[in-house]
């Protein structure tokens, strides 16, 4: 099996760069699913997490919806849906070793160059908490690092 280099960028809640390795289907199975359509995150600052994946990582604004309220966004390889915690008063913080449901949201960065010069980048933004910064995932030749939901300044 082919193992590729990777390069992850990791938020949490909301972003985990990591690597994947996708097993083959076998040929008995049928295979209903081609791929993410979108992803759907619950933020707690809808505008610093919508300028976060516009302003930091390049992400267009699709639309947006101002009665739910929600930003639509994408790259042209994935969309991702910004909704705003309803009642902020009643929010729970994510944990990821504890809660059901989404772990982290991965995405791939184009070199380990690239990610270098993002955690750069990153390190200059006050709404920004680095979990930790690119590092080998394993004994792997993937680099990953992991940030958390940004947060209004």
């Amino acid at each position: 099996m082919y193992y590729p280099e990777f390069r992850l960028l990791s938020l949490s809640p909301l972003l985990l760069l990591s690597a994947s390795v996708i097993a083959d289907t076998p040929k008995d199975v049928k295979n209903w699913v081609g791929g993410v359509d979108h992803l759907g995150l619950t933020v707690s600052n809808l505008d610093a997490s919508k300028a976060f994946f516009a302003d930091v990582l390049g992400f267009k604004t699709l639309g947006s919806d101002s009665t739910y309220p929600a930003y639509f966004l994408s790259n042209n390889k994935i969309t991702i849906t910004l909704w705003r915690v309803k009642n902020d008063e009643k929010r729970v913080e994510f944990n990821r070793a504890e809660n059901v449901g989404l772990h982290h949201l991965a995405l791939s960065v184009e070199s380990i160059e690239k990610l270098a010069q993002l955690h750069d980048h990153l390190k200059t933004q006050n709404n920004i908490k680095i979990e930790f910064a690119p590092e080998n995932l394993g004994n792997s030749p993937t680099q990953h690092m992991m940030i958390r939901e940004p947060r209004a300044c």
